[in-house]
C-alpha cells in the first residue's frame, strides 16, 4: 500500500535557517538518490493559522512517496538527507498516510494512489495549487479570511501550509477528526466555500490537486508535542 510522509521541520537560529532555505536547491539530488522513494516535493511555509503569502523562515517540508509503511519509516529514519535536516532543526514531525482518493495532478503528474475505503475516524486532506500570475492578487485577498476560518474551526486538529514557490505554488495539509467535520468546513457557506466557488468560475488554477488521506501514525514533535496526541485522550 503507498505511503506518504510529510516531515516538518523547525529551525530556530539564523545559521540553521539560511542553510534550510539553501536546502531548497541542495538537497534535490539526495533525495532523489533514496532507495525506495517515489513523488517528492521540497517546500516551504507560510505563516498564519492555514496560509498565506508571507513566508515562515523557520519551518521547512519534505513530502515523499514510498512504496509501503515499512519503507517510509525506515527512509525517514535513516536516509542521510533526513538525517541531516534532523541535526539542524530545533524540532521535527513526520506523519504517515495512506492515500484514499485524488483527483487532479501536481507537477504535471499524478502522485498518489488512492484505495477508496470507508474510515470512521480521524483523516487528513491535502490541497495543492498553482495560480495563474494574472489572479494571483485576487487569490490572495481572500486568505486572510479563509485562513482564520481554519484557525477558527474547533474540530481541526493539524493545519498548516506549505509551497513551492512563494505566491504562485500553494498547498494546505490539515488534520480532521471525522470525514463530517472536514466535509462541514470544506461545504459551509463561509469564505473557504466562496473561494471554491471563484476558483471554479473563474478559472484561477493552472493546476490543481485535491486528495484524502488515512493516518497511519507519526513520529517526532511538533510544538513538545505529538500533533496527534489528542486522538488518544478520552472524550
Amino acid at each position: 500500500m503507498q505511503t506518504v510522509s510529510l516531515s516538518l521541520f523547525h529551525f530556530d537560529r539564523p545559521a540553521t535557517r539560511g542553510w534550510a532555505l539553501a536546502m531548497m536547491a541542495l538537497a534535490r539530488p539526495a533525495l532523489a538518490r533514496t532507495p525506495g522513494i517515489g513523488f517528492w516535493k521540497l517546500c516551504g511555509s507560510g505563516t498564519g493559522e492555514g496560509f498565506t503569502p508571507r513566508p515562515n523562515w523557520s519551518v521547512y517540508a519534505i513530502l515523499a512517496c514510498w512504496h509501503d509503511l515499512p519503507t517510509a519509516r525506515a527512509r525517514v529514519a535513516g536516509a542521510p538527507v533526513f538525517a541531516r535536516y534532523r541535526r539542524r532543526a530545533a524540532e521535527d514531525w513526520t506523519v504517515f498516510l495512506a492515500p484514499l482518493s485524488s483527483r487532479g495532478r501536481w507537477s504535471g503528474a499524478s502522485p498518489f494512489v488512492g484505495q477508496e475505503r470507508p474510515v470512521a475516524g480521524p483523516l487528513a486532506a491535502l490541497t495543492r495549487a498553482t495560480l495563474k500570475p494574472g489572479i494571483a492578487r485576487a487569490f490572495w485577498r481572500r486568505v486572510p479570511d479563509i485562513s482564520a476560518a481554519i484557525g477558527g474551526d474547533p474540530n481541526v486538529i493539524f493545519k498548516i501550509g506549505i509551497g513551492e514557490v512563494p505566491l504562485l505554488h500553494q498547498v494546505t495539509f490539515s488534520i480532521w477528526p471525522d470525514t463530517a467535520s472536514m466535509a462541514a468546513f470544506a461545504r459551509v457557506d463561509g469564505p473557504h466555500a466562496r473561494a471554491i466557488r471563484a476558483v471554479r468560475n473563474e478559472g484561477w488554477f493552472r493546476e490543481e490537486l485535491y486528495a484524502r488521506f488515512a493516518l497511519l501514525g507519526d513520529t517526532g514533535t511538533w510544538g513538545g508535542a505529538s500533533p496527534l496526541a489528542i486522538l488518544e485522550r478520552p472524550a
